[in-house]
């Protein structure tokens, strides 16, 4: 008998120290991971960390490390520490950042879902998001069709359409000229500023002289820029984003085409001009959130905030979607009184960011109908740092253009919401 019992006993703490490895080797069992969503409020960011948008990805989470960081200290969410869970989505493959979503809602029982930078695995995570009903916010994919046609009652975005960006700045680009060429990157972010561009250019009776559609990635744009400047266009106009315009200006410059034509673009980013040397600081553009403003509440002590955890550096447009994003879902969840989806994205609609999270003048709202950010745009051109000034204020804001008189109406965006019966 007593053989048995310390059979049954030696069988019983193997049993256990398996399964203490077990859950070592899988972070978390499910029930730690029951618990644990019992006590905190989790956060998932499904992000490219890696490839041709990692410092865009990088620096989206130090604005949402920070927000969680301010909101821990103040009590969290509904009296709830927050947790913030973070994956890889890489920055070109949707299988990818559909998978590390699955994980984040299944696995790790995320609150709130954010992410992608990248438009097209922006949408494929909403259509996720979706399906699971988890509250989603799209800190950094531009591309309409995430707050247009293919809409969700449970997913905003932070950051602008595409053609947010192409109204706001077109009408300075037309000055130069109504004869363009696209160099464009192939995929829904590339495809849809070419869209919105094309729109203005036709509106004004322009001519569209021609368009490359070039591969996430690409290195040599040469073939690009010749190719563009034989047309004699009045500008050559680039819709990349990341490593790829880096690359795409510094070969412009080198060819000396920035002397021959304009260049020039939509959505401009400062970690793009911080990678640029003095002689490619050209072209004119729109930034969606910008450092440098002195007179606006609250700015002055994020860029403090922001400054003390990236090693010096003053915040991007990318810092504040992640920053904004974050904070956003503290905001949904606190209007609402609840952490239920579907109350928390009824609570967003008209929602106004507060100044601390605005950041920006015109009280930036979620409109209600499409649940996308109506912020400020801010038009300008790419500059050489002023003398005695920050070495990274490489941008100078000619004008602001308010979210509303960029955006196109609901009614036009093709969005419609459906909420669950």
């Amino acid at each position: 008998m007593r053989s048995k019992m310390d059979s049954l006993k030696l069988n019983r703490r193997s049993l256990l120290k398996t399964a203490a490895l077990a859950g070592v080797a899988q972070i978390a069992s499910p029930f730690v991971m029951t618990a644990r969503a019992a006590d905190t409020v989790k956060i998932g960011l499904d992000n490219p960390l890696t490839g041709t948008f990692a410092a865009l990805g990088k620096n989206e989470l130090i604005g949402a490390q920070l927000a969680v960081e301010q909101m821990n200290a103040k009590g969290g969410i509904l009296g709830r520490q927050v947790e913030l869970l973070v994956e890889d989505s890489t920055s070109g493959e949707a299988a990818v950042a559909v998978q590390k979503a699955n994980k984040l809602i299944e696995r790790d029982q995320v609150n709130f879902l954010l992410g992608n930078i990248n438009s097209a695995l922006a949408q494929a995570m909403a259509n996720v998001s979706f399906e699971k009903k988890v509250f989603h916010i799209v800190p950094g994919g531009h591309t309409d069709s995430v707050t247009g046609t293919q809409c969700h009652w449970n997913v905003f975005r932070v950051c602008n359409t595409t053609r947010m960006e192409t109204n706001s700045v077109s009408k300075k680009l037309l000055e130069y000229g109504k004869k363009w060429y696209f160099i464009t990157s192939d995929y829904a972010f590339g495809r849809t500023l070419q869209q919105g561009f094309e729109a203005s250019l036709k509106a004004a009776n322009g001519t569209e002289l021609g368009a490359d559609y070039t591969p996430l990635g690409t290195t040599d744009f040469s073939a690009n820029l010749i190719k563009a400047q034989s047309t004699n266009p009045d500008a050559i106009i680039l819709l990349l984003a990341g490593d790829d315009m880096v690359n795409c200006l510094k070969q412009a410059v080198q060819f000396g085409l920035d002397k021959k034509t304009h260049i020039a673009g939509a959505q401009q980013e400062l970690e793009v001009l911080l990678s640029l040397p003095p002689e490619a600081l050209i072209g004119d553009w729109v930034f969606e959130w910008y450092w440098n403003q002195p007179n606006v509440p609250h700015v002055a002590e994020f860029v403090a905030d922001i400054r003390k955890k990236s090693g010096g550096h003053v915040p991007t447009a990318r810092t504040w979607f992640g920053y904004a994003a974050t904070m956003s879902c503290k905001l949904a969840a606190e209007k609402a009184k609840s952490l239920d989806a579907v109350k928390m994205a009824q609570a967003m609609q008209g929602l106004v960011l507060p100044p601390e999270v605005a950041l920006m003048p015109n009280n930036p709202f979620y409109r209600e109908g499409d649940n996308q950010l109506m912020p400020t745009l801010f038009v300008g051109n790419s500059q050489k740092p002023p003398a005695g000034g920050d070495k990274e204020d490489l941008f100078h804001v000619n004008q602001l253009v308010k979210g509303v008189d960029a955006a196109l109406p609901v009614a036009e965006t093709g969005c419609k919401v459906v909420w669950p019966s």
